[in-house]
């Protein structure tokens, strides 16, 4: 049933995945498939024992020290693949002898205790039949006379002492049999809640795969989608990234053009301030001259009257007197060249709008996806078909399994068994009840014993009168020593009974512990089974045969176990791949191949792409000779870093104002003070907007002379990079499309590729995750043979062979104490003095 189910989830899960040949690993948009649908399993393959545990633990030590060899995988190999018995000669051969005395001497520990435990058998009964004919004899202490001695009572309280110790022993033993065995018996009642859960986890193993795997099935939407998407937005994406290549040198070229295109109109504004301010200057600076030689007229006049004769104004006035002389304007701007022919030549270069043409430009190569899109239209709409019909192989191949039948029989055959186990659960809890009243029934006949023993202690010690002599014993005491024989013909009754139970169950029950439960769990059972050749002569690899009829198929029962148990699926597990190989089932590569060769068939024309015309183009060669790289710019610069006038005006009209405050008070000082007043008046209302002009002009000599700086290099340049742009368009644009196209299908062919993957990925670790495999291996080796039996059985004969060997030293004690509590027919009062004589 299992190997159906491993190739009912590969037929199914094959049906889902291809293999594509990378061509390219672009890193796309990552496609989210979501989560895998699981369920979770209820069974954990754990047992934890409790209290008795500590048990365990200390029986597991005496086997240690029983059989403390490591476990023998060479020597069970040789022993599983060595002929034995085909002829009587087979096992003198000099390699099976070898074999044999390994084997002796691996289990030399339990065939010495199981010898032991023999001896025990035999001889005990012996012993007890002679010991109870000697004593009809009167002799071996049946003799009903006792000696006095004076270390009587510390004799009769040492034998009372050490039996009460060895029945305290047997007792502690009799209650780990007891326990052992009502383990056992809780775990049987308890494990089908155990054998449930496991048939739950099997079939939630086999209803939620087909849920699986139509989920891996339907992500192919998430596939198809996202590849649609990005085919109706073939302009967006395919077109956006043609355009960002080309647009490297197209983006850069019409920048300068558009850039130069600005540059006219400054020009033109330049010149234009230019025009303005120079003749603003001209008309200032004229009239400028005319105000100041009036001032110094009026000046001189004033200078020139009797009051400045004065012994007190003389020195003042001749010092006014000789500064008239700074009173003149200092640049000279009537001098200056003219620009009214290079204004004229840029006005007709600005007739035509070179801006709007760089525009229209730029509006051409943003078409770029558009065009994209008109031209592929054709191919994608075959493209589509292509995705759409891969998504229908998938269905109709899916379809066309009978995935459906096989899981229901394999339901049917779970359901059986499960149903099976269910009706011979009873049969099994009867079976152990039978076991468990006989384990019981042994477990009382040491109780038995120890009752004897007890009462005998009990009534012995009680009744016990020191004075008494021995032939006038109380009843009590002398019941007590009867009680004491009764255990010691007990023991020798059942002794030899509970010994062959102890012997068959140790030699059973240990060497399971030992070459079942501790090689199951550090995996060397596993190893053992994947010995090649060792479960059919002819095959290397065991399962590997069962399952794929290959047994050269590196498939081991470790290995599905170990995976199995990390809860990875059952493809990956099994090696799947050796039987149904998921990179066949279904060849999408053929069909991506497809979409590849459709793709690569895109021709996209952008030659109708014109970024400037040869009217933008000429009308930069007129602007480069329009001459403005001819004007003096020298001359405008001399004067324009001219100040206005030779001294600054305010400055001497406060100079004049101080001198005037020098003088005596009177005419003379208030003309002077009148004539700084006017000249105040000048600076403001004609040197001020004469600066101001200067100020205009240097600004725009200096943009018109950095313009002009090596103009028709620039412009030469601006048309060499748009030629280069649109002879890139006209006709290397082809490469750059074949390229951008190659990507663009990575991209489409990359979202198969993931999907593929995430498909493998999941078959491999989520899909069909067959922990309940493991777990069902675990519950029967690990729980059920190992922790419920082994643990239970070895528990029971380690206590039940504990209380059995200690009964010898009791019997001893035990006719020994009861000589002390009998009452005896005769007595011997002198023997101490006899002694002494």
């Amino acid at each position: 049933m299992a190997v159906e189910l491993c190739l009912l989830l590969l037929l199914f899960c094959g049906s889902t995945i291809s293999e594509v040949q990378p061509i390219y690993k672009p890193p796309p948009g990552t496609l989210d498939f979501g989560f895998v649908p699981a369920k979770t399993y209820d069974t954990g393959a754990y047992h934890e024992p409790g209290a008795i545990g500590i048990l365990f633990k200390i029986v597991h030590a005496f086997l240690y020290l029983v059989q403390p060899n490591t476990f023998p995988q060479d020597l069970i190999r040789k022993l599983a693949q060595q002929q034995f018995g085909n002829t009587q000669g087979d096992y003198q051969k000099p390699e099976n002898v070898v074999l044999t005395l390994q084997a002796i001497y691996y289990e030399i520990g339990f065939i010495v205790s199981a010898a032991l435990g023999l001896l025990f058998i035999l001889l005990l009964p012996l012993v007890g039949l002679c010991f109870c004919m000697c004593r009809c004899c009167d002799n071996c202490g049946g003799e009903m006379h006792q000696r006095q001695k004076k270390n009587a009572d510390c004799q009769r309280s040492c034998f009372a002492t050490f039996l009460f110790v060895a029945s305290l022993i047997i007792s502690v033993g009799v209650l780990c049999a007891y326990a052992a065995n009502q383990h056992l018996t809780n775990q049987v009642r308890g494990a089908k809640k155990l054998v449930n859960s496991n048939f739950k986890d099997l079939k939630i193993f086999l209803n939620d795969t087909p849920a699986q795997i139509d989920y891996l099935v339907s992500q192919y939407n998430t596939t198809k989608d996202k590849a649609l998407s990005d085919l109706n937005n073939v302009g967006p994406v395919l077109g956006t990234r043609v355009q960002e290549q080309l647009g490297k040198e197209v983006r850069p070229a019409l920048d300068a053009a558009l850039t130069m295109a600005g540059a006219i109109r400054e020009t033109k504004e330049a010149l234009e301030n230019v025009s303005v301010s120079v003749e603003v200057l001209q008309e200032g600076t004229e009239r400028l001259h005319a105000n100041l030689t009036d001032v110094k007229m009026h000046l001189s006049n004033t200078l020139n009257d009797s009051a400045c004769n004065a012994a007190q104004a003389a020195s003042t006035c001749n010092i006014i007197r000789n500064s008239l002389g700074q009173l003149n304007i200092n640049a000279n701007f009537s001098g200056l060249p003219g620009v009214s022919s290079q204004l004229a030549k840029v006005n007709d270069v600005l007739k035509i709008d070179l801006s709007s043409l760089v525009q229209k430009g730029y509006a051409a190569f943003n078409d770029t996806p558009d065009l994209v899109v008109n031209q592929t239209r054709n191919i994608l709409s075959d493209i589509k078909s292509v995705l759409e019909s891969i998504g229908s192989n998938i269905t109709a191949f899916t379809r066309a399994l009978p995935v459906q039948n096989i899981l229901a029989d394999l339901m049917v055959h779970l359901t059986q068994t499960e149903a099976y186990v269910q009706d011979y659960f009873p049969v099994v809890e009867q079976y152990d009840f039978y076991r468990w009243l006989g384990c019981l029934i042994l477990c009382c006949m040491l109780v038995l014993i120890l009752v004897f023993y007890y009462l005998g202690l009990l009534c012995g010690t009680c009744g016990y009168d020191k004075h008494a002599s021995p032939t006038t014993r109380g009843c009590i005491s002398n019941t007590g020593g009867n009680f004491l024989m009764a255990g010691v013909g007990f023991s020798f009754l059942f002794s030899w009974v509970l010994m062959i139970v102890v012997v068959l169950t140790f030699v059973t029950g240990g060497n399971v512990e030992k070459l079942v439960c501790e090689p199951f769990e550090d995996k060397n059972l596993f190893k053992i089974l994947d010995t090649p050749y060792l479960l059919n002569k002819h095959w290397k690899n065991y399962l590997a045969g069962i399952i794929f009829k290959n047994p050269n198929v590196n498939l081991t029962f470790e290995k599905v176990y170990s995976d199995c148990k990390e809860n990875k699926g059952i493809y990956t597990s099994l090696h799947l791949e050796h039987l149904f190989n998921i990179n066949e089932l279904l060849n999408i590569s053929m069909y991506t191949e497809d979409v590849a060769l459709k793709i690569e068939h895109i021709q996209i024309n952008l030659s109708k792409i014109i970024l400037l015309d040869e009217t933008g183009k000429e009308n930069l060669l007129n602007f480069s000779s329009s001459g403005i790289d001819g004007i003096d710019f020298s001359a405008y610069l001399t004067e324009i870093n001219k100040s206005v006038t030779k001294v600054d005006l305010l400055s001497f009209a406060n100079d004049l104002e101080a001198r005037a405050d020098q003088l005596p008070k009177g005419a003379l000082e208030n003309a002077l003070k009148g004539h700084a007043n006017n000249i105040r008046m000048i600076h403001n209302q004609q040197v001020v907007p004469l600066e101001q002009a200067m100020s205009t002009l240097n600004q725009s000599i200096r943009l018109l002379k950095r313009t002009s700086s090596e103009l028709m290099v620039k412009v030469k340049n601006v048309i060499s990079a748009v030629n280069a742009a649109q002879n890139l368009i006209n006709n290397n644009a082809s490469q750059v499309i074949v390229q951008e196209t190659k990507k663009y299908m990575d991209t489409i062919i990359g979202y198969f590729e993931q999907y593929t993957e995430w498909v493998k990925e999941s078959i491999s670790m989520e899909v069909a995750a067959c922990k309940p495999i493991a777990n069902v291996i675990d519950t029967a080796v690990d729980i059920f043979l190992c922790s419920y039996i082994a643990d239970s059985v070895n528990t029971f004969w380690f206590g039940l062979g504990g209380s059995s060997m200690f009964l010898i030293p009791a019997i001893i004690f035990a006719v020994k104490l009861s000589k002390y509590y009998r009452r005896m027919d005769t007595e011997d009062v002198y023997d101490d003095s006899v002694e002494q004589w």
